[in-house]
């Protein structure tokens, strides 16, 4: 049960970036106060620890004060990336022993001889088998000896293991034989960090089960050394709070839960952005956005309609930044668990600008990260980035970074961008600065168009919903290459992934095969399965210390043609399940299949339901949301004097007016920058921008 403090005061959200980490907290009167400090990525609490003194003393509060502490955290992911988990071993039926290297034949460049798969996270000696047999109803055709489960678990001991992951086929469908390994790897070892596929992952297609279930394994004990490390740390600063971490879906769950099961937590960062753009834009009056999300090392879209996220039921990690189709995928490591969909580039601000063999200049996707970070940081980096590109073109200033806190040498980017980019290409440093901005825009536009017009969206009818430290800088600049008539830069839009958190619910999923037709199915058959997994996310929001009131259940399925090979998503309504309501879940099924693929199949092709899902939401009423930031130190107050920027060979140098968001109360004609703490925001010519009642900056492209 989460052991909150009876004095609560305040709420913190604490998001770790590449190059920042963003601190926000709300106390319970809904004042806000934020922090930005430089990621510490040998040791991440200790930007935390660092960052939390700053932004609390000044809030008036302390640590014994927090009554709930939310963190996204990179630590899976780059544990992923980096290929530093844990050396585990693998369990499975006998047969199927190269599994993790025949995958499922998706190949992410179809016509690249040199490209080759990822190597398994399991190296072929320690994937072991064992006889036995599960067929898909769940009947027992092979039984499973005692005797050799202890041989190979023990083998695997001898082998200096770190954990163990168990998958056998069919274990979705009777986990018995799954339950036996666990009980022996128990018996023989009892501190080793296990995961079976049937509690991961407990649904049918082997190759995602088996995917899943070895990641889990794998950043297992270094995601649980994280959080352990945290949690000490923080107690002996005084906290009392629950820690709760930001998973893949959306939702918070407790660290005792993460760290047995942190594959759901693995894209927790870009969730969080996710959810505090859609909170927030709802809030505003905005249903439908792009949220756009840019930061110093990646750049980041998703797409939200009617006030809801879409949900992905799988992705891959580690194979590559994918800027081009979604279709072309393979080439990382599959987590087949929800996920909000998110298209990422390698296009942050720290994104190295460079020329290739042809004589082209690209983008990314190295990235100079937080140290030694961009050329103008003057902190030992000599490799132009995206950064430099804007201190050149006059948008960013140089004197005002974080507040004026992080002091930049605009003349040692230009020595360097000209050097290393102009002179190389024979064209001017304005020019080649102007050209790596454009080119970033570029990238970032197919990200967006992977989330909406891969999906059957038409970009043209959101709003673009610009976060993160860079995202204002780039907004209007791939809203007028895309269509899109308006933008929304809300409050403190560089720490917005720290305020998602803030806006989250804990919540849980949980899943179960079913594998028949829509219209064959009895929905009192039906009902039972979706009893039975209500009652385990009701026990577990219980055990968590949410009341039955607080606690609200959503329904979704996994659904397709009978003879397709991959399936859809479709949220359901509440309420009883009837003949009438299977035939309007099999009707939402065909009309977003349409919007999606151009096309839907006739009535006489039945809709196979494959999988069944839950989720399990819960939030305390009346819990602090953030309300409206507190002034920095640094912030503007007034308006400044005017400063040349490059928009283009169109406008060329402008004299470009500097204001302080509040400037903004009466709609103000382009061009002018809006500089704050936390980002810059442009609004080029031909644009104007006003403030809403949220204190929004609307921008509205002519």
């Amino acid at each position: 049960m989460l052991d909150r403090p009876k004095a609560a005061a305040c709420r913190v959200g604490i998001d770790i970036g590449g190059t920042f980490t963003d601190l926000v907290v709300v106390n319970d009167q809904g004042e806000t106060f934020t922090k930005k400090v430089s990621s510490t990525a040998d040791n991440y609490a200790r930007a935390i620890i660092e960052g939390l003194a700053g932004v609390l003393e000044p809030a008036g509060l302390s640590v014994d004060r927090i009554s709930e502490f939310l963190h996204g955290t990179t630590v899976g992911s780059n544990t992923i990336l980096e290929l530093k988990g844990a050396r585990i071993g693998l369990i499975g039926t006998k047969g199927f022993r190269d599994i993790l290297e025949i995958r499922n034949l998706r190949m992410p460049r179809l016509y690249d001889l040199r490209w080759d798969k990822p190597a398994p996270l399991v190296e072929r000696y320690l994937r072991l088998t064992v006889n036995e047999r599960v067929d898909a109803t769940g009947a027992i055709t092979t039984p499973l000896s005692r005797s050799e489960v202890e041989a190979a678990v023990q083998r695997l001991l001898a082998e200096k293991v770190e954990g163990i992951a168990v998958c056998l086929l069919n274990s979705y469908a009777n986990p018995s034989h799954e339950r036996l390994i666990a009980e022996v790897i128990r018996e023989l070892a009892p501190d080793l960090p296990y995961s079976i596929s049937s509690d991961v992952l407990p649904q049918m297609k082997e190759y995602e089960r088996t995917s899943t279930t070895v990641v889990n394994a794998y950043i297992m004990p270094i995601v649980a050394s994280y959080l352990k490390h945290l949690g000490d740390s923080l107690r002996n600063e005084g906290m009392k709070a629950p820690i709760l971490l930001m998973q893949s879906n959306g939702g918070l769950t407790t660290a005792e839960e993460a760290s047995e099961k942190p594959v759901n937590i693995v894209e927790s960062g870009p969730a969080a952005g996710v959810v505090g753009a859609v909170r927030h834009a709802v809030n505003s009056g905005h249903s439908d956005i792009i949220s756009f999300d840019m930061g110093g090392t990646t750049a980041k879209a998703s797409v939200a309609e009617n006030g809801q996220f879409v949900l992905s039921q799988q992705y891959s990690v580690g194979g590559g930044i994918m800027i081009s189709s979604r279709l072309l995928t393979g080439g990382g490591y599959l987590l087949a668990v929800p996920a909000i969909d998110v298209a990422e580039v390698g296009a942050g601000g720290g994104s190295i600008v460079w020329i290739d063999a042809g004589g082209s200049m690209q983008i990314g996707p190295e990235s100079a990260g937080a140290n030694p970070g961009p050329v103008c940081y003057n902190k030992g980096g000599d490799r132009p980035t995206v950064t430099d590109a804007n201190v050149i073109l006059g948008y960013i200033n140089p004197e005002y970074l974080v507040g004026g806190e992080l002091k930049l040498d605009a003349a040692r980017a230009r020595n360097h961008f000209d050097r290393l980019l102009a002179k190389p290409l024979g064209v001017d440093v304005t020019t080649a600065a102007y050209g790596a901005r454009q080119i970033a825009i570029s990238n970032m536009i197919r990200a967006i168009k992977a989330v909406t017009s891969e999906r059957g969206r038409d970009p043209r009818g959101f709003t673009l919903f610009a976060l993160g430290g860079n995202g204002a800088l780039f907004a209007a600049g791939m809203a007028r290459e895309l269509g899109i008539k308006s933008i929304l830069v809300p409050p403190s839009a560089g720490l917005f992934s720290a305020y998602g958190l803030l806006h989250a619910d804990v919540e849980h999923y949980y899943g179960e095969t079913v594998r028949r037709l829509l219209r064959d199915i009895e929905p009192d058959t039906w009902l039972r399965s979706w009893s039975r997994l209500e009652d385990k996310a009701r026990a577990q929001l219980s055990l968590d210390g949410f009341s039955e009131d607080e606690i609200h259940i959503r329904r979704f399925a996994n659904m397709r043609y009978k003879g397709q090979t991959f399936e859809m998503n479709i949220s359901l309504p509440d309420g009883p399940l009837t003949e009438a309501s299977l035939a309007t879940i099999e009707e939402a099924f065909g009309t977003e299949h349409e919007r999606t693929y151009g096309h839907r199949a006739s009535l006489d092709e039945p809709v196979q339901l494959i999988s069944i899902q839950i989720a399990g939401l819960a939030a305390r009423p009346g819990s602090a949301k953030p309300g409206k930031p507190q002034a920095h130190s640094g912030d503007l107050r007034a308006e400044q004097p005017p400063r040349k920027a490059y928009f283009g060979s169109e406008h060329g140098w402008l004299d470009t007016a500097i204001i302080p968001r509040s400037a903004l109360t009466e709609p103000r004609r382009g061009p002018c920058i809006v500089e704050e703490y936390d980002t810059t925001c442009v609004i080029p010519p031909n644009a104007t921008a006003r403030l809403d009642a949220m204190s929004n900056i609307i921008i509205t492209l002519e």
